[in-house]
């Protein structure tokens, strides 16, 4: 792999740098267990896997704060992972345990977490959107200083409440920032097929919105972009439309055969374009960090892991008595 100069606009401490390594890697160490916990019969339901977009959601989350909220996807345990949430209550969760985020009710496509900014992921899509614009309408009456950020596919940008949100957004100038995870992939449809244009971004004309693009496979790009629409945000310019160009290296949900795609796409993409390999390649040939600390990372991120594995495997089930309880119920 050629060196890659890290951007001069990223300045970013040794453990500032080990931060954004260590949520990357608990994001892919998280995915690949859940894989491993679903083909083996430990878990079920539908998982759709974030491997591959790591840098997506930590470059952008590592600008937000208490202040902030986000709103997920269907694909969406990287972007709680990178806003902070817990992988004991996420993992708990999905093992639809009492001691859940959402005391196991949700699963994998509504984790939510309040008290870390997390709306909620969600199973339609693009749903998240407009809540992400009420939250930066409440940031703006309020006047917190706060970013309202909603993650979405490319898929979503066909949807009528994008169109929506990104019009109100722009025209009350919104502290909002809308990332279009574009992976190539709507589904099992290439995303050429069904979008006209060749950059989502450009959708944001149509708004007289900011616009940016992203290369989602590299950290620094991400993080550098995402620091200039969030800052917009928070000055009180408006929203911004960030496109990251990505892709997944899982299929569609947790045993999709990937029968769409062939595989010297997919091995281009993983051999070339990691967003980890990418990452530690070139803060170690900068002598930012030594590989040493980098495994010493990844030995702490799967103690972590196999921890909340095991915690979720002995904690109980729900009472059955309290199905009508923490939801909405008519009558």
């Amino acid at each position: 792999m050629c060196p890659e100069p890290i951007p001069t606009g990223v300045a970013l401490s040794r453990e500032r740098l080990l931060e954004a390594y260590r949520t990357m890697r608990r994001i892919r160490s998280f995915e690949e267990k859940l894989q491993e916990l679903v083909l083996a019969g430990k878990m079920a339901g539908f998982l759709h896997l974030y491997v591959g977009e790591e840098a997506v959601a930590t470059g952008v989350c590592m600008h937000l704060d208490s202040r902030d909220w986000v709103t997920s996807t269907h694909r969406g345990h990287g972007h709680c992972i990178a806003k902070g949430v817990g992988v004991a209550g996420m993992m708990a969760e999905l093992f639809g345990r009492a001691t859940g985020l959402c005391k196991g009710k949700g699963g994998s496509m509504h984790i939510a977490d309040m008290d870390h900014g997390m709306l909620g992921a969600n199973g339609i899509v693009g749903a998240g959107i407009p809540l992400a614009t009420g939250a930066a309408l409440t940031a703006k009456v309020k006047r917190s200083g706060g970013v309202g950020v909603a993650f979405f596919g490319d898929g979503a940008s066909n949807q009528g409440q994008f169109h929506e949100s990104l019009n109100m957004a722009q025209n009350w100038k919104l502290p909002a920032l809308y990332v279009v995870e574009n992976n190539g992939w709507g589904e099992f449809t290439p995303t050429g097929f069904v979008v006209p244009v060749a950059d989502i971004a450009e959708r944001a004309r149509s708004y007289a919105m900011n616009a940016l693009i992203a290369d989602g496979m590299d950290f620094f790009d991400v993080f550098e972009k995402a620091a200039e629409a969030i800052a917009r945000a928070r000055r009180g310019d408006g929203p911004t439309l960030l496109e990251c160009k990505t892709y997944r290296f899982s299929g569609h949900y947790v045993g999709d055969t990937l029968a769409y795609r062939s595989k010297e796409e997919a091995e281009h993409w993983k051999q070339r374009r990691d967003p980890l390999e990418r990452f530690e390649h070139r803060v170690v040939e900068a002598g930012l960090l030594s590989s040493d600390a980098l495994r010493s990372a990844d030995g702490e991120v799967a103690a972590q892991i196999a921890s909340a594995v095991a915690a979720a495997e002995a904690a109980p089930l729900p009472d059955p008595t309290s199905v009508t309880s923490d939801v909405y119920v008519n009558g």
